[in-house]
């Protein structure tokens, strides 16, 4: 039988172990984000908590369809201000993004849908008003009933290793159409890209899978 001291001082190395385990999951593996805004509806709803996959960014595979998380390129938010004074609350706040369960606030995110990779061109709309990628109009079921692909005509080419994003709620996003005059031209480079949604976690009823997309069928 274990003696209660060498608990207690085996507890130590096992909180160590635990918070080593969890800021080498959140750097590889997975991290957990929250969604401010309706920008995703209905894939994703405000409130929702979502998973990250990190592994297609590290292996560098995203694909048209994903729905991914980028850190802002170019000033597409506001300065983010905390206003919490109580220093406990500062601490846990700053405790939870240490293990990956809060994003790290100086470095803002944003959550969109990936419609074109390096070397596709993007082209709204043909006749039938739809977006078409390399020519072919796109398949897009995600997008949020009544909104058009775009109300915005654009025709962009996209650079290699970087991609072309919109929300599904295309009325309420504004996405690279809106910062096609940034240092980017609204493109996203692959090295501000942290992963792709794999899953809401949070809250009960809205926990679900969120596949990938193929746009080109």
């Amino acid at each position: 039988m274990r003696r209660k001291g060498s608990l207690l001082r085996e507890l130590p190395i096992l909180v160590v172990v635990a918070l080593v385990v969890s800021l080498l999951i959140k750097t590889f593996l997975v991290q957990f984000f929250y969604i401010p805004s309706g920008s995703m509806e209905n894939t994703l709803q405000i409130k929702d908590r979502v998973a990250v996959n990190k592994v297609p960014f590290l292996s560098r595979n995203i694909a048209r369809g994903d729905v991914v998380v980028f850190r802002d390129p170019a000033g597409w938010l506001p300065e983010m201000i905390d206003y919490s004074t109580n220093k406990y609350v500062a601490k846990l706040k700053t405790g939870l993004v240490a293990v990956g369960v809060l994003p790290n606030p100086a470095k803002q995110y944003l959550v969109k849908r990936v419609i074109g990779v390096g070397g596709d061109r993007i082209v709204c709309c043909d006749k039938a008003g739809l977006l078409t990628v390399n020519g072919k109009a796109i398949t897009e079921p995600y997008i949020f009933a009544g909104n058009k692909p775009s109300e915005m005509e654009f025709d962009v080419t996209v650079p290699k290793g970087k991609f072309w994003v919109m929300g599904d709620h295309r009325g309420a996003s504004a996405d690279s159409r809106y910062h096609q005059d940034d240092i980017n031209k609204g493109f996203i480079p692959l090295s501000r890209i942290t992963g792709r949604v794999v899953a809401i976690i949070w809250p009960f009823k809205h926990i679900t899978y969120v596949p990938p997309i193929n746009v080109l069928k």
